[in-house]
């Protein structure tokens, strides 16, 4: 077995080597950085953040809250994806790896329950912050 994850570590690196001794790398000037639409996009999705902050704070009413509920809409959003790789990943621990050994099944059981509850409190929390500042605050 070990002498199987070996031989997969030096391929891996041996493939890398060779993928990185065949690539170009090509020195870009500024100017032509600045002329690229890649440069473009990054102001573009620059400017459509800072219309959706804006947008959050005049819903809100003020900076604080707004740039709070900018920053649990994100959470919210970048969860998702974060939350489904760690739950495969104790999925993998509990039912593939876990089938011979039984602390490798509860760390993978572990693995699953957190990361679920980490998903739920990231969808959740962004509406208890809607209902408490807009209907207590008022």
């Amino acid at each position: 077995m070990k002498k199987k994850t070996t031989l997969i570590v030096v391929a891996a690196i041996a493939l890398l080597v060779l993928l990185s001794i065949f690539s170009n790398a090509y020195a870009v000037t500024g100017e032509e950085v600045l002329n690229s639409t890649q440069a473009t996009e990054l102001v573009e999705i620059k400017e459509s953040a800072k219309n959706t902050l804006a947008e959050y704070i005049d819903k809100y009413g003020s900076t604080p809250f707004g740039v709070a509920a900018y920053i649990l809409n994100m959470v919210r959003i970048y969860s998702i994806p974060f939350c489904f790789v760690g739950i495969a990943v104790g999925s993998i621990y509990q039912y593939v790896l876990g089938i011979r050994k039984l602390d490798v099944r509860d760390r993978g059981f572990m693995l699953i329950i957190t990361f679920v509850t980490i998903l739920l409190i990231c969808q959740v929390l962004p509406l208890i912050f809607a209902i408490v500042v807009n209907g207590w605050r008022g």
